[in-house]
């Protein structure tokens, strides 16, 4: 049963991912590898959430496995990894923690007792921090496998087949 509920966030993720593809004007011959990119990269995340991983090392995994789709993709469409990375890893963008981040920066600025306004500024830099890495585990984890195998462009890479 839970695999179910996984395999339902991972085609979220995809139409997730989907949307923000249109948002940003992509070609529609990329909407299926951009739905594809963000139903595994998502799936990737939440299944090693489901197994213990903190979502910092998820995030970073499933941002490094659609970054490192998003070239062989970018190669046989004939378009920019970024067009496939970009709208495949929004949909892991970490909003509710910022959200709460949020009401918390708001609640220290209202009146508030002395007693809980520790533990307000307590949650508040936790969710602050707990932002903070998880986005930058995504740019790192869409960046690195463009800037290790890139030489001049996407369309130089050539892709050995098996010799059979």
């Amino acid at each position: 049963m839970e695999w179910l509920l996984l395999s339902e966030k991972c085609i979220w993720f995809g139409l997730a991912a989907v949307g923000f593809g249109i948002l940003f004007n992509i070609p529609s011959r990329t909407l299926v590898p951009v739905f594809i990119m963000g139903a595994i990269g998502g799936f990737a995340k939440v299944a090693l959430l489901h197994l213990g991983i903190n979502i910092v090392g998820a995030s970073l995994f499933g941002a490094t496995l659609i970054g490192c789709l998003s070239i062989p993709f970018a190669h046989s469409k004939h378009a920019p990894p970024p067009m496939f990375s970009i709208p495949a890893v929004i949909p892991m963008v970490p909003g509710v923690l910022a959200y709460r981040m949020m009401l918390g920066l708001i609640n220290l600025a209202a009146d508030t007792n002395p007693d809980a306004y520790n533990q307000i500024l307590s949650e508040t830099i936790h969710n602050g921090l707990k932002v903070m890495f998880i986005l930058m585990s995504l740019a790192i984890g869409v960046a690195l496998p463009m800037l290790v195998t890139r030489k001049e462009s996407a369309k130089e890479i050539r892709f050995r087949r098996p010799i059979k």
